[in-house]
């Protein structure tokens, strides 16, 4: 009877063994122009209280003040706080000394863009121009492998992303500004109709548009990489109005926790499914610049990044000292992927992020 029973459990070890490994899915969410202060530390008191920034101050600091950081920062960041602290990680608190840093000098979008999905911050300077991206970025290769070949797909409220992503040689779907949302159904409809009765489209689409297009499409397609960059945190912020800033980041917040309950409600996400979520570039960080950016601006280089999935440790908000890079995020993809980022380029090593130990050799272990 026991050679039975050892034969049993050989053959179980053997056939456990000779599962194939279910390879990850990814999201990549960036909310452009955001700063670490508020992520950290909520609304900033000095910007809440000034009426050139906030048209109704008494309001907006019901909404969004209190005396402590830890209530002001989960009044305004409710899915960070409760659910990424407890679950993930959260780096670039700059008074731990846990920093996130662009590496390219001139601390705007495109290059911001450019480093986070190529691997490293080019010195040639481009605008925030629709000027096609010479260097292959991280989705393009993802795209080229036999696990995620056909299933990356990109949506922006910017414009620009199509470019900066090289969409046409990449191979893959960017779909971005007011383009039109393809094949049918009833979301495709209602958005495409929605864009076409907006008359003053400026080179970012509003981000609830930008997200039910995301969301279309990975209810029907189920695409294993996405990328969703939302806009209107910097819109709002260059316009001067901080007041409408905070609301943004409220929103982007409350869009990224539905998100997560959808991939965790969803038999092909569930539990198999890593958020990254981070800004292209940072802001000044004084009242007197908050609303600009770019190598002028004192502050503009400082970023942050929450990640949470089944492989990252819930260590919450890092608080040890720590330097990480922009141009760190395109192999930290590849990574958590089980891929290696390959490029024309010299590639910078992932972030030494906090995870769970593996068996199987996919991921390192606690770092």
């Amino acid at each position: 009877m026991r050679y039975w029973l050892w034969a049993i459990v050989l053959f179980s070890s053997l056939v456990a063994t000779a599962q194939p490994e279910k390879k990850r899915n990814i999201f990549i969410i960036t909310t452009d122009g955001f700063r670490w202060q508020e992520v950290f530390n909520g609304a900033d008191a000095r910007l809440l209280s000034d009426p050139e920034f906030v048209k109704d101050t008494a309001i907006m600091r019901q909404l969004y003040w209190d005396d402590s950081t830890n209530v002001r920062r989960q009044k305004l960041m409710p899915f960070f706080w409760n659910v990424i602290a407890k679950q993930g990680c959260l780096y670039g608190n700059r008074q731990w000394n846990n920093k996130v840093n662009v590496r390219n000098f001139y601390k705007i979008s495109y290059p911001g863009y450019s480093e986070m999905f190529t691997g490293y911050a080019t010195r040639r300077f481009v605008a925030n121009i629709p000027v096609v991206n010479k260097s292959a970025n991280v989705l393009q290769f993802l795209n080229q492998q036999k696990d995620y070949q056909g299933k990356v797909v990109a949506f922006s409220s910017w414009n620009v992303l199509p470019y900066i992503l090289n969409e046409r040689s990449g191979g893959f779907s960017v779909n971005a500004g007011y383009e039109s949302l393809s094949g049918t159904g009833d979301t495709a409809t209602v958005v495409n109709s929605l864009q076409d009765y907006i008359t003053d489209k400026g080179h970012t689409r509003y981000d609830m548009l930008t997200w039910l297009s995301m969301q279309q499409y990975v209810e029907r397609n189920h695409p294993k990489v996405v990328f969703l960059g939302l806009g209107e945190t910097d819109e709002c912020a260059h316009k001067g109005r901080y007041d409408l800033y905070l609301q943004k980041a409220v929103d982007v917040d409350r869009m990224i926790g539905e998100l997560w309950y959808y991939v965790q409600t969803d038999p092909f996400y569930k539990d198999n499914t890593t958020f990254i979520i981070t800004t292209d570039h940072g802001r000044g960080q004084n009242p007197g610049n908050w609303q600009t950016h770019g190598f002028w601006a004192k502050g503009s280089g400082e970023m942050w990044m929450a990640v949470i999935g089944p492989d990252i440790y819930p260590a919450g908000e890092i608080k040890e000292e720590q330097q990480m890079w922009q141009q760190q995020i395109a192999a930290t993809i590849s990574m958590l992927l089980g891929e290696e980022f390959q490029a024309d380029h010299a590639v910078a090593e992932p972030v030494q992020l906090k995870m769970h130990a593996q068996g199987d050799g996919l991921l390192s272990k606690d770092r």
